[in-house]
């Protein structure tokens, strides 16, 4: 298949999305049948594999295709050809993949501001919310995001209340939108959580060393296997990741960017 030149009016996960609807409504891929690999989807719209997940979750949310864990992505339903008001509620949407990013540049350096920023009480109040963590994690209680409190508090640990409403922005972001809801419900398990725990962990030891690329690191590599944990969901393939969301990390001879 040749490669599909985008238009750069609309979001390259929407149009890509409506490209596949378009597809599965022409009988390209029947009820029942698993639609390409992630890898080559991304291939043929010369995109990154992140955008292309976030078409897929859109169709996800639509109903029409269904993301299976080591499987693939198979089409659960033909769409209507005019289904105007589903795009509509995404054409706000911003991609929970550019969140990510968002989020891993930006709290990389706060978790490298805050090595240096943090409190005692900072450090103590970090401690006790993995703490917490560990003891809902050990009877399945998910009546807390503490993961977002961590990282809330690690945002006021720098002591710039900027930073920390910047933060909280992007959180309620995430919170309020329906497609990194529907990609957070593939990773919502047990075996994560205790994943994540473990990042947060490191993360907490190089602030208490007052070890700031240490920090930066930790928190980067954090949001990193969260992004990966992500991608892993549906491909069947498994392919090689380049390692980072972008062509290499932005750090020069040992320093921040």
């Amino acid at each position: 298949m040749d490669k599909v030149v985008l238009s750069p009016e609309k979001k390259q996960y929407q149009e890509i999305g409506e490209d596949l609807r378009a597809q599965i409504i022409q009988g390209l891929y029947p009820v029942g049948s698993r639609l390409p690999p992630e890898r080559n989807i991304a291939e043929t719209y010369g995109v990154s594999r992140t955008i292309v997940r976030e078409a897929l979750l859109m169709l996800e949310l639509q109903g029409t295709v269904d993301i299976r864990q080591g499987s693939g992505v198979y089409v659960t339903r033909v769409p209507a050809e005019n289904e105007a008001e589903e795009e509509a509620f995404f054409s706000s949407d911003i991609g929970p993949f550019e969140m990510l990013q968002a989020r891993q540049l930006l709290e990389s350096n706060i978790a490298a501001f805050a090595a240096k920023m943090a409190t005692k009480a900072d450090i103590d109040n970090l401690k006790r919310i993995l703490e917490q963590e560990q003891r809902a994690i050990a009877i399945n209680d998910l009546s807390q995001d503490n993961c977002k409190m961590f990282h809330l508090v690690l945002a006021g640990a720098s002591q710039n209340q900027m930073l920390l409403a910047t933060v909280e922005s992007i959180w309620r972001h995430m919170d309020s939108s329906p497609m990194w809801q529907q990609l957070r419900a593939h990773i919502d398990t047990r075996s994560y959580r205790l994943k994540w725990l473990g990042d947060l962990q490191t993360i907490l030891a190089a602030l208490r060393r007052r070890d700031v690329m240490g920090s930066w690191q930790a928190m980067w590599q954090h949001l990193e296997n969260v992004k990966n944990s992500l991608l892993e969901q549906s491909d069947s393939d498994a392919p090689d990741f380049d390692g980072y969301l972008f062509e290499s990390v932005p750090i020069f001879q040992g320093k921040l960017m």
